[in-house]
């Protein structure tokens, strides 16, 4: 063979040499790379079998919750319903009935509130504010401070402080609020502390004072104590 078909052929052959190191160069990079992505992708698999996990258990802890809470919003709405329904039949009429109605508006629980009258086999559902005038939103709003008051989850002691809280009652239903408030103490175990103009209501205290004003001071004026009340079951 000629000489200068041989140095073609090693020409040829260095060339080959050159792109093959070149190319396998090449391979082992691009391989490097598939190498690590295809780990990548195994922990982002791992990763997100994970998140897909967590999420179920999260569901599962949402809808645990949210059962959890409407039972105990349950709960509380019948304890609140039974105790201001009582003492509205105590006090005004055996017909009368106290609803809480709970929507979810925006994916927040509301509560409407409505006085239910039973009268010759028909039911008539309002708004407390439309019923009987002030009177039964005065003994509706008492009465809901201290079912609020005994249903929650605070240790909340101590007595009861109250402001006028019948003073759009009539003298005809005063007596019955007295009483409803003397069976309070006895119930709750808890001293009933009340401001009043109203007659009817100081005199059923154990002990009440009477204060006024002279030459813009307070004075107070009297001091009466009665012995304690049986208890009217």
């Amino acid at each position: 063979m000629p000489e200068s078909d041989c140095s073609k052929y090693r020409e040829r052959l260095e060339d080959i040499k050159y792109w093959y190191e070149k190319a396998k160069i090449f391979y082992y990079n691009q391989k490097g790379k598939m190498d690590h992505l295809v780990e990548r992708k195994l922990t982002l698999e791992t990763q997100l079998q994970k998140t897909l996990d967590n999420i179920d258990v999260l569901e599962k802890v949402r809808i645990l919750l949210q059962r959890v809470s409407e039972h105990a919003r349950e709960q509380s709405r019948a304890h609140i319903e039974s105790l201001v329904t009582n003492c509205l039949q105590y006090i005004f009429d055996s017909n009368l009935e106290f609803r809480i109605e709970i929507e979810e508006v925006r994916g927040r629980p509301e509560a409407e509130f409505f006085v239910v009258s039973n009268l010759d086999g028909m039911t008539i559902k309002t708004k407390p504010q439309d019923a009987r005038g002030g009177g039964i939103i005065d003994i509706i709003s008492l009465a809901i401070r201290i079912a609020m008051l005994e249903c929650s989850d605070l240790e909340l002691k101590g007595p009861i402080i109250l402001d006028e809280p019948a003073k759009h009652v009539s003298d005809d239903y005063i007596t019955q609020v007295a009483e409803f408030l003397r069976q309070v103490t006895y119930m709750f175990k808890r001293q009933v502390i009340m401001i009043t103009h109203n007659r009817h209501l100081s005199e059923m205290a154990d002990k009440w004072y009477r204060v006024e004003m002279n030459n813009g001071i307070s004075i107070i004026v009297g001091d009466e104590e009665r012995p304690e009340k049986p208890f009217d079951s």
